[in-house]
C-alpha cells in the first residue's frame, strides 16, 4: 500500500541544486520547529526541513514499493550538484516499521538539506519544476524545555514483561529458537507539545558518538550501524551483548572485562555478527568478519560490538536501502532463526512496536547511504513521547537482569525528554 501526494506521479520531476557553503556553525542550531530530518554524529551528517515530495508505505513490500519510488524519483530528477559528494544532489530521509503488518514507512525528499563532512559544508535545495534560492543559514530560536513530564508503563508493567522474559527462555529452552529480542515501551507525558528538537540537542551532545537522527516523529540516538554503503565499500556494526555503566572508571574496565568474557553476551553478540555477515554475503565479493568483538563505551551503558565491512559487487542494483532490506531484521533486533523470532515477538512482546528497531537513515540518488537500526529511540506525537528498549534474549537469561539492562536502554532518551 502507498500514499504519495500530487507532487509524485504526475508531477514535474525534482529540480535539485548543491552548493559548497561556508560553515553556518552546529548543524542542528538551524533547524525550524515543525518536523525537521536529522542525521548527525560528531557534529556531522545531514539535517532538513521542508517536503518536496513524500511516500508513505505499508507492509511487507514496503522496501520494495521505496526503492522503487526513489529510483524513479531519481531517474527524472534534474540536478545540479556543484559539491559531488555522498549525501550531495537528490537525497531521502527515511524510517521503516520493525515488523510486516501493519508496516507503517515513510522516505521523505526535504526541500532544504544542509550537510557536513569533515571541513566540507553544503545546501541542497530541492523543489517541483524550479528551486528557490538556497536560504540564509542562521540559528533558528532555541527550542523550550518540556515541563512537567512523567513517566508510566506502556503496554505492560515491569513485573508483566519479566513474565515475558522467562516465556521466551522456555522457548529457548525446549529448542524452539536460539534467540529472541524483547522490546518494552514507556510512555511520557508533558504539559505542552515537545519540541523534537530539545532532545535531539540533549541527545547529540551527550551521545556524540551516536548517530542522532528524526524522521517523522521517530527520533533517537542510535549506536548501531545496521549498513553504509559508500562507492562500493559496505560497512555494518553489530551490537548485541551490553552491561550498565557504573560512572566510576575503574569499575567500569572491569565490567567491560567482564562483558568480554562472558558466556551469555558472546553467545548472544555471535548469533547477531552471524546473521549480518551471512545477509550482506550475497551481495559481496569480500568480506572482513572479526573474530572478536571489542567493547564499546556509551555513557550509560558498554556493548559487546563488531564491524563487519565488505566490498559490494552489485552496486548498480542494491542499493543501500535494499542491503538495509536484506539485513532486517539482523539477530540484534529480531533473534535466530530469524522467522520463529519475528513469530515469538508477535505472540508474545504485548506491543506494536512500529518504527522501532526498523531501518531509519538517508539515501542518495546514486544509491549510496546510511542506514542505522531505530535504537534508544521514541515517537513524539504532541505531548506524548513513546520511549522503546529491548533485551537479547537467551538460553541464560535472567528477566530480572534483563529487566534493568532495559532500564538501563531507557536512560538516554527518557533524560533528554525530561527537560535535563
Amino acid at each position: 500500500m502507498t500514499t504519495v501526494p500530487t507532487s509524485s506521479h504526475e508531477a514535474s520531476p525534482l529540480v535539485v541544486r548543491t552548493v559548497a557553503v561556508h560553515d553556518p556553525g552546529p548543524l542542528l542550531a538551524l533547524l525550524p520547529s515543525g518536523d525537521p530530518l536529522t542525521w548527525l554524529r560528531r557534529g556531522e551528517g545531514l539535517v532538513g526541513w521542508g517536503q518536496a515530495a513524500v511516500l508513505r508505505t505499508a507492509g511487507a513490500d514496503r522496501f520494495e514499493e521505496a526503492r522503487s519510488w526513489w529510483l524513479d524519483q531519481a531517474r527524472a530528477a534534474v540536478v545540479r550538484d556543484e559539491v559531488g559528494r555522498p549525501g550531495t544532489g537528490l537525497v531521502c530521509f527515511g524510517s521503516f516499521a520493525f515488523a510486516d503488518d501493519p508496516g507503517d514507512s515513510v522516505l521523505v525528499v526535504p526541500e532544504v538539506v544542509v550537510g557536513r563532512r569533515g571541513d566540507t559544508t553544503w545546501v541542497t535545495t530541492i523543489g517541483q519544476g524550479g528551486i528557490a534560492a538556497a536560504p540564509e543559514l542562521a540559528p533558528t530560536d532555541p527550542p523550550a524545555a518540556p515541563e512537567g513530564v512523567t513517566f508510566v508503563d506502556g503496554a505492560l508493567s515491569g513485573t508483566e514483561w519479566e513474565s515475558r522474559v522467562a516465556e521466551a527462555v522456555r522457548r529457548i529452552t525446549a529448542g524452539d529458537l536460539e534467540k529472541v529480542v524483547l522490546a518494552r515501551d514507556l510512555l511520557a507525558t508533558a504539559d505542552e507539545d515537545v519540541d523534537v528538537r530539545w532532545p535531539l540537542n540533549r541527545l547529540a551532545e551527550q551521545y556524540p558518538t551516536t548517530w542522532t537522527f528524526h524522521v517523522d516523529g521517530l527520533f533517537g540516538a542510535t549506536p548501531e550501524m545496521l549498513v553504509r554503503r559508500e562507492r562500493g565499500l559496505v560497512t555494518s556494526r553489530v551490537l548485541a551483548g551490553t552491561i550498565r555503566r557504573t560512572g566510576d572508571d575503574e569499575r567500569d574496565l572491569a565490567l567491560a572485562a567482564t562483558l568480554a568474557r562472558s558466556s551469555k553476551d558472546l553467545e548472544e553478540h555471535e548469533y547477531a555478527v552471524r546473521s549480518v555477515a551471512d545477509a550482506l554475503a550475497p551481495h559481496c565479493t569480500s568480506m572482513n568478519v572479526p573474530e572478536a568483538p571489542f567493547v564499546l563505551h556509551l555513557p550509560n551503558v558498554m556493548h559487546l560490538a563488531t564491524d563487519v565491512a565488505g566490498v559490494v559487487h552489485d552496486g548498480e542494483v542494491a542499493t543501500a536501502l535494499d542491503l538495509a532490506a536484506a539485513l532486517h531484521p539482523s539477530a540484534a533486533v529480531g533473534g535466530t532463526p530469524t522467522e520463529v523470532a519475528k513469530r515469538v515477538i508477535a505472540e508474545i512482546e504485548g506491543m506494536d512496536r512500529g518504527r522501532y528497531a526498523g531501518p531509519v537513515g538517508w539515501m542518495d540518488a546514486s544509491g549510496d547511504g546510511e542506514w542505522g537500526i531505530a535504537l534508544r529511540s521514541a515517537e513524539v506525537a504532541g505531548n506524548t513521547v513513546r520511549l522503546f528498549a529491548g533485551c537479547g534474549v537467551v538460553a541464560s537469561s535472567d528477566p530480572e537482569a534483563e529487566l534493568a539492562e532495559a532500564q538501563a536502554k531507557f536512560v538516554p532518551v527518557r533524560d533528554a525528554v525530561s527537560g535535563i
